[in-house]
């Protein structure tokens, strides 16, 4: 191999870059598109045409600047509370109306994208009826909780063909009541949890999510309790920060972390922005909370960064509902200033609307439920179905920032022109602005040296989108060559390496090269992806976790973490930007280097040649299941596993005889499936997973020769 040329020192190599961007400068202006929800009705989340960045020049009275370097929360998405009711009338639709609906709401890429479900833990005021899943009084171990009932028969069903429209949708849970059996006033209005039975509680809690799990529902959150200062809602139950935190530390907390759910968020409050103390004296004194939720029927939405600021923990927007009686234009002005704009601006990293969908009458509801409730969708019969007002409050901003979108710095010159901006994991910038005004506002956006002006009508909000755009959906299949466009040479692993660590450089290829030259790009759902060398089955990494200019990439053992993530943006002309999430930085070669031999790095993207890259398919993996790390305790444990995609069984051979536990894991750790099983030399055994949701998972095996642990991928 031929020595790698010197490195410019860093004053050179900075020199360079600004040539090079020099250069590039009008070479080709970034292209905006622009989407529009007018007040009056007239434009409903409809692209506009596009318009150019320029020459920032001239002034303008109505100036937003948007800056890319400042930022703030990570997102964790958009979306509705879907009830009981609302799956109900979603149930009652015949197949393929029902199929566009939930379409509709949740496909990340021809839906709202909505990626946020909130769900009752048993009845909320938009159920059928009041119920809880324990009616026996007194039974505190819980030996008759239940999801059967109208959860079973709707909400689940619901549920588990939205997660196959969005794998990676989260569940975020939330009671309306503890059973009446445990309450003071024994009533499903009002009363508070006696303390008596805080431990059944929270073991009714554990319960739950054991039985979602079983479902192959994960939840993500929860909170304990919906609207706890609201005594008069069918179902409610009053419980004061004291209660509270008193109940999370004592049993909530303590009982979900040793059942395995310590990883599931407690997020506390769950109510009105007019009490900031109620959540500062929680999140300030129980390490168990991750935040606190907000609803805005009360107050102002600065307290969500009031609590923010004095707690240095998470908040999160998840309830605000439409009247019946409100009009379009109102609603829809009020919500994009206050709950999509302004809860956003004040470090929400969800923003959540009511309810999902509800029948021409308002309901499901129960007795003493919300009667004026607009859903975000009608349900009119079997075969039809109304978008609604909140609809589009969310779809104006859930379509273009996607999950995992950092907020970023965006100001305005004008009082009548609010904004919003935000990254996304692709590098692309999405820009939200709403004109309060009533009349047409031209204004100037502004990012960098350039800048556009467009007219935003009155009463209306407008999405700009620009920058990179989103990977592949479908991935790439198989295995490929990796090659910069500069030296013509491709990703290798240094000298055959197998140990972890190993570093990675460039080099020739013949016929399609060795398993060292051959990678496999794996989504981890998230529009990320994972890069996997054939050769070792290890991960391609940035080394010692580092985000300078000049880092080295290496083959490493998985982690699930973003050193190990890289997004994937087309150029054009078949060639490619390969970004690490972790970083943000680009893969490089060093110093622009065309000799074998030279290593990889991650340095600021330029537009270089040796930041460019093709990628040739050498194999195919085509309904052919991936083991993630395929020797993992290979020698050890005398067992191989893997998922057969074509059949959604868990395969797993070994030369053990005899029953033996398994028991799958998702990459937090969580247990997701246990099953027994019975081992006979020669033969593979089978587990059904087609419930679970695609991504890495660890399977272990116990049986008399020991325990055993394997990572699987699910595609």
């Amino acid at each position: 191999m031929h020595k790698t040329t010197q490195k410019p020192t860093n004053r050179v190599r900075s020199i360079m870059q600004v040539i090079i961007m020099l250069l590039c400068i009008n070479v080709s202006a970034q292209t905006v598109t622009p989407f529009i929800t007018s007040g009056d009705q007239t434009r409903l989340l409809q692209q506009q045409g596009t318009v150019n960045f320029g020459t920032n020049s001239g002034t303008n009275p109505s100036t937003v600047t948007v800056n890319a370097g400042t930022t703030y929360q990570t997102m964790d998405g958009f979306g509705y509370t879907l009830t009981e009711g609302s799956a109900e009338v979603i149930s009652g639709m015949a197949a393929t109306q029902q199929n566009q609906l939930l379409n509709d709401l949740y496909n990340p890429n021809t839906g709202l994208n909505a990626s946020v479900v909130r769900i009752s833990i048993a009845a909320s005021d938009l159920s059928s009826s009041s119920y809880s899943y324990n009616e026996t009084s007194g039974d505190t171990n819980m030996n008759n909780f239940s999801l059967n009932g109208p959860d079973l028969t709707y909400l689940i069903p619901i549920i588990k063909k939205i997660q196959q429209i969005n794998p990676n949708i989260k569940i975020l849970a939330t009671p309306w009541s503890a059973p009446r059996w445990m309450k003071t006033n024994n009533s499903w209005i009002g009363g508070s949890l006696q303390t008596q039975y805080y431990a059944a509680y929270a073991r009714y809690f554990v319960k739950y999510l054991q039985a979602m799990q079983a479902q192959g529902i994960p939840i993500w959150a929860i909170t304990p309790q919906n609207e706890p200062e609201n005594p008069h809602n069918e179902p409610s139950m009053l419980m004061n920060s004291t209660e509270q935190k008193n109940f999370i530390n004592q049993q909530l907390g303590p009982q979900m972390a040793s059942a395995g759910f310590g990883n599931v968020k407690i997020i506390a409050f769950d109510h009105n922005c007019d009490n900031t103390a109620y959540p500062i004296d929680v999140l300030n004194n129980s390490s168990y909370v991750d935040g606190a939720a907000f609803h805005l029927y009360l107050g102002n939405i600065s307290a969500m960064s009031t609590v923010k600021t004095q707690t240095n923990k998470n908040v999160y927007f998840t309830e605000q509902y439409t009247g019946s009686g409100g009009s379009f234009s109102g609603d829809f002005g009020w919500h994009m200033q206050n709950v999509v704009i302004g809860s956003t601006n004040n470090w929400s990293k969800t923003v959540l609307e009511w309810n999902a969908a509800n029948n021409s009458s308002l309901g499901p509801r129960t007795p003493g439920g919300c009667n004026t409730c607009l859903g975000a969708i009608t349900v009119n019969n079997s075969t039809s179905y109304t978008r609604n007002v909140a609809y589009y409050i969310i779809g104006q901003i859930s379509k273009y920032v996607k999950p995992g979108a950092v907020r970023i710095g965006s100001s305005s010159t004008s009082g009548s022109i609010l904004s919003v901006g935000f990254k996304n994991p692709d590098g692309s910038i999405a820009l939200v602005v709403y004109n309060t005004s009533g009349s047409s506002n031209t204004i100037k956006v502004v990012s960098g040296s350039s800048a556009f002006n467009y007219a935003v009508p009155g009463s209306s909000a407008v999405t700009f989108t620009w920058g990179a755009g989103t990977p592949p959906p479908t991935g790439f299949p198989g295995y490929y060559n990796i090659i910069s466009r500069n030296s013509n040479k491709g990703l290798d692993v240094a000298d055959n390496s197998t140990t972890s660590g190993g570093r990675i450089q460039q080099y020739d290829i013949t016929n399609g090269g060795g398993n060292n030259q051959r990678w496999r790009f794996v989504s981890d759902g998230a529009g990320n992806y994972y890069i996997i060398v054939k050769s070792t089955g290890m991960y391609l990494a940035v080394e010692n976790n580092g985000t300078a200019n000049g880092l080295k990439v290496q083959q490493r053992t998985f982690s699930n973490s973003n050193e190990f993530k890289w997004t994937v943006e087309s150029l054009g002309g078949g060639y490619y930007k390969i970004t690490n999430v972790n970083t943000g930085k680009s893969l490089d070669v060093e110093s622009v280097s065309t000799a074998n031999g030279a290593n990889i790095q991650v340095w600021d993207y330029t537009g270089g040649l040796n930041q460019q890259w093709q990628f040739v398919q050498v194999e195919s993996t085509a309904k052919k299941a991936l083991s993630v790390n395929p020797k993992e305790n290979e020698n050890t444990a005398d067992m191989a596993v893997y998922i057969d995609e074509v059949s959604d069984h868990l395969k797993i051979e070994t030369n053990h005889e005899g029953t033996a536990d398994v028991e799958i894991f998702n990459i937090n750790g969580q247990s997701v499936l246990k099953r027994n099983v019975n081992f006979v030399k020669g033969n593979l055994s089978e587990i059904e997973v087609s419930r679970l949701p695609k991504g890495v998972y660890i399977v272990r095996v116990n049986d008399g020769a020991g325990s055993y642990s394997k990572k699987v991928l699910k595609q």
